[in-house]
């Protein structure tokens, strides 16, 4: 019941800072993590397979009463991404704005906004910025044609300049504003989607498989309590894929070994399970929504606009399987009560801080905390059943205290600690499963 071995598969998402930036940026939160419930950390170094495609590092945490030794498994797309952005700016605008208007005449823009408005808004924001930025280049490239025809020079010598100026302060533009605007980027993010939706990046669904094998390897083979597969963001679709093409390598993946766990933080499963053309992508939800040898937990945030708060992964995409349905638990967070009230007020705009906010550390104890799921001695099931006794094991100043919330962890019944509980003061969403 107390987990001493877990070995945690992260699924990165559309991010191109990779393994360096966001191993220095576990390094900090471990720290802060330890310094919060007052436990011992020891961080191991990154070690890379010779493919460079999966990383791998360990954690030992340790406090009164457990311990807990963690493998962490990366699993690395940002040779794709980075190749994704060194893209001509030409080009990804053009691509970007075709895939848009695609996605609004056919229809897939009005379910995404009846879905979550605020994440179809989202969407629209590069598009909108990269609108202001192409009337404000085309009115200075107008006033140039301008002054060259009063210098008496032909519309066939000023057109082509006033053009070629368009191009090319637009790109400047576009490329210096980038760090501020992040336009390119999302722009690229949402040509990646598609095309992964429409099954047009063969190098993703390969190595998907390649990664599907290695899950299926480690099941085999690893003498953990647990695995814990962890997606955040678009890694939520790209894990949830990983999990139903290993399942169909192995139906009994889920048996033979560790508990198999799926935990999808900041989900966005529509941006690809909208598309008519991802049938095989809804083929793998309804799949997983039936599979009892694993378990999935959804934890969605209501201040995260990149996510698809209070929706029902598999309702929303038509999905319904009746009483054999064992997946997905949906979890709602409320970021406001895991950091403290002045920090949480500085970065609450800050659309991309908050998103990440799911797997950085708490400020303050709570129920749901990204390092403890990886590094504490209570499996993510029990956690998730019986949030509040999971805290009091961590927190509560007396063995009694804690034995008497492992009690409960184990017996399967709701805790009824002090702590406060995932969903307090949070409207909740369907819990399903």
């Amino acid at each position: 019941m107390r987990v001493q071995e877990r070995h945690i598969i992260y699924v990165q998402g559309y991010d191109p800072r990779g393994l360096a930036q966001y191993y220095r940026m576990f390094r900090t939160e471990l720290r802060k993590f330890g310094r919060l419930y007052q436990v011992n950390t020891t961080l191991g170094r990154p070690q890379s397979r010779s493919d460079d495609e999966i990383t791998s590092w360990t954690i030992a945490t340790e406090a009164e009463g457990w311990k807990t030794r963690t493998t962490y498994d990366f699993l690395r797309f940002e040779d794709f991404i980075q190749r994704d952005l060194a893209s001509p700016i030409w080009r990804t605008v053009l691509r970007a704005v075709f895939f848009y208007w695609r996605l609004v005449f056919n229809g897939t823009m009005g379910r995404f906004t009846r879905a979550n408005w605020r994440f179809a808004t989202f969407i629209t924001y590069p598009h909108f910025i990269l609108l202001l930025e192409a009337l404000a280049v085309a009115a200075f490239a107008f006033v140039f044609e301008k002054g060259l025809q009063a210098l008496g020079l032909p519309l066939f010598v000023t057109a082509p300049l006033a053009s070629a100026l368009f191009i090319a302060v637009l790109g400047l533009l576009l490329k210096y504003t980038e760090n501020q605007t992040y336009v390119l980027y999302l722009l690229c993010d949402w040509i990646w989607t598609w095309e992964f939706a429409h099954k047009q990046r063969p190098e993703w669904d390969e190595r998907l498989d390649r990664f599907a094998d290695y899950l299926c390897s480690v099941a085999r083979t690893s003498c953990a309590d647990e695995i814990v597969i962890v997606g955040h963001s678009s890694g939520s679709f790209l894990g949830t894929e990983m999990l139903a093409r290993a399942l169909r390598r192995d139906g009994a993946l889920g048996r033979h070994g560790p508990r198999i766990m799926l935990l999808t933080l900041g989900g966005n499963y529509p941006i690809v399970g909208f598309h008519a053309a991802a049938q095989h992508f809804r083929d793998h939800l309804r799949e997983l929504a039936i599979e009892h040898s694993v378990e999935w937990i959804d934890c969605q945030a209501r201040k995260d606009v990149m996510n698809f708060f209070q929706l029902d992964p598999l309702a929303s995409h038509g999905i319904e399987v009746g009483a054999t349905r064992c997946n997905p638990k949906i979890v709602p967070v409320r970021f406001r009560e895991i950091i403290d009230a002045s920090h949480y007020n500085l970065f609450r705009w800050q659309f991309f801080r908050v998103h990440f906010q799911f797997v950085m550390a708490n400020e303050r104890p709570h129920a749901y905390d990204f390092f403890m799921i990886v590094c504490g001695p209570v499996p993510l099931r029990e956690r998730m059943a019986s949030p509040e006794a999971a805290l009091t094991v961590v927190t509560a100043q007396g063995p009694d205290l804690r034995e008497q919330a492992w009690l409960t962890l184990e017996s399967g019944a709701p805790g009824n600690g002090n702590a406060v509980g995932l969903t307090d003061g949070e409207p909740p969403a369907r819990l399903s499963g």
